[in-house]
């Protein structure tokens, strides 16, 4: 039986994801962790935050960039403005990717999330070829640290993530899989997108969303875990067969009403307990 320990998106102080007292509360043993502003992504503050999560009794499992000027507001202005593929922004956020795979590597762990971006469906094009370099670069770097690089799931199609994949062809290149992101960005019934992508998925969001009337074109819904449209007994069933032992690391985006963020985690924690026993 897979183990599976539960987690949630927590952040030290960049708002995103819970806060460290309440992922203690919630009574989690891993965290996913929204890396600090550059000013706490020091030696020294890193050394801090590991005395503390030993302190709480758990442990980071991905730490997640995220970069000034991203805004997810709708689908066209994701494309243009997160990650790494829009070239405008490119080499600063190269240059903030690789300090924080600094910071990753300072607290003992393995590997370092993130957006990259809309990647170009067309592998013949050049924006696929720049996309498919400056992956390759940042694995690079981010071996040298012992550290791998998980991509998440939605901006675009299971096939064309993997074609995207085995273009680079790093060893240290992974995927960070969230069910919901698939069904909000309209790329592809998130089972079938897990079956495809297989042992390639080495973290996990839980994040449940209901489809847009138009897929692809308009945000679909984000819900609480068990409202939506992803089938989450499915998905572990399906985690099951790929071989997938890691945490399920709940992410539920709403900051801005952090009552009801802790209670729907909750309950998203207590639905998964139950299915991993009935799994």
């Amino acid at each position: 039986m897979a183990e599976w320990p539960l987690g949630v998106f927590a952040s030290i102080d960049a708002g995103l994801g819970v806060r460290l007292d309440v992922a203690q509360q919630l009574g989690v043993p891993t965290l996913h962790l929204h890396a600090p502003h550059a000013e706490g992504r020091t030696a020294e503050a890193a050394a801090a935050f590991r005395k503390r999560l030993d302190e709480l009794g758990m442990r980071v499992s991905v730490v997640f960039a995220g970069f000034d000027g991203e805004s997810y507001a709708d689908i066209p202005t994701v494309v243009e403005t997160v990650g790494l593929v829009p070239h405008a922004y490119r080499a600063e956020r190269i240059a903030q990717l690789k300090q924080i795979i600094d910071f990753t590597a300072l607290l003992g762990v393995e590997a370092t999330g993130l957006h990259l971006g809309f990647v170009p469906h067309d592998a013949a094009s050049h924006g696929f070829a720049e996309v498919v370099a400056v992956t390759g670069e940042v694995c690079d770097y981010a071996a040298g640290q012992g550290v791998a690089i998980h991509l998440e799931t939605g901006q675009e199609p299971a096939d064309v993530l993997i074609a995207f994949l085995d273009a680079v062809g790093r060893p240290n290149l992974f995927v960070n899989f969230d069910p919901a992101n698939m069904i909000l960005y309209g790329c592809g019934e998130p089972i079938d997108a897990l079956r495809k992508l297989g042992a390639r998925v080495r973290s996990v969001h839980c994040k449940d969303a209901t489809w847009s009337d138009q897929p692809g074109q308009t945000w679909g819904a984000e819900t609480a875990l068990g409202e939506g449209a992803v089938d989450f007994e499915k998905f572990l069933s399906t985690l099951a067969e790929i071989g997938y032992d890691g945490p399920l690391t709940i992410e539920r985006e709403i900051p801005q009403d952090p009552e009801r963020q802790k209670a729907e985690i909750g309950r998203a924690l207590e639905l998964l307990n139950r299915l991993k026993a009935s799994v």
